[in-house]
């Protein structure tokens, strides 16, 4: 007979993202996994596989949840443009806040830390900003058919600068001890939406 399982595997798969998201992949051992998620090293294996799996999985837990969170607001009826700014001064002011500036964004810490050695993560990164782009750019159409953007801008262009914006304000956010950088930033980027 089957054991049954001591834990629920999407609090740990949850309490996994947290880890990986404030400690980054290479600075979190398997070790620090069972001890941080109350778990055995045998059962994380079991239900989740390697830690390499087990990060994955999280990152993946990461993207639907802050896809869906960009789907709502990109996609709400009425005017568009104004949402749009919002997004990117939502990005701005998390990347200044003391809080957030600590974590960073997953999807950005991996890109930063993993990207260029693991194609699976490499995947995920640009699965995840294909996607923003596309919400972005969804928005962007609409806002040009309903008369807020000028007919010559092009919403793809800058659906992929505010794409690029928005990840940078998350590296440049982190790093930096000066949060009007980004928020100055940010604003000049909106006024070619003008």
């Amino acid at each position: 007979m089957a054991r049954t399982k001591e834990f629920d595997p999407d609090t740990a798969l949850q309490s996994a993202l947290e880890l990986f998201w404030r400690r980054g992949y290479e600075a979190t051992s398997m070790a620090d996994l069972v001890e941080h998620l109350g778990i055995g090293r045998a059962s994380i294996y079991a239900t989740f596989g390697n830690k390499h799996d087990l990060y994955l999985k999280a990152l993946d837990r990461y993207n639907e949840h802050r896809d869906l969170t960009l789907l709502h607001e990109l996609s709400q009826p009425g005017p568009a443009l104004p949402v749009v700014r919002a997004v990117v001064r939502r990005f701005a002011a998390e990347a200044s806040s003391e809080l957030q500036r600590a974590k960073g964004c997953f999807v950005t810490n991996t890109a930063v830390e993993l990207a260029a050695q693991d194609p699976a993560a490499a995947g995920r990164v640009g699965a995840s900003w294909d996607h923003v782009e596309t919400l972005l750019h969804s928005a962007l159409m609409r806002a040009r058919a309903q008369g807020e953007l000028p007919q010559d801008r092009d919403p793809r262009a800058l659906a992929r600068m505010l794409l690029v914006l928005m990840q940078g304000l998350r590296v440049v956010g982190k790093a930096s001890s000066d949060p009007g950088r980004v928020v100055a930033a940010a604003e000049q980027a909106l006024r070619l939406l003008d």
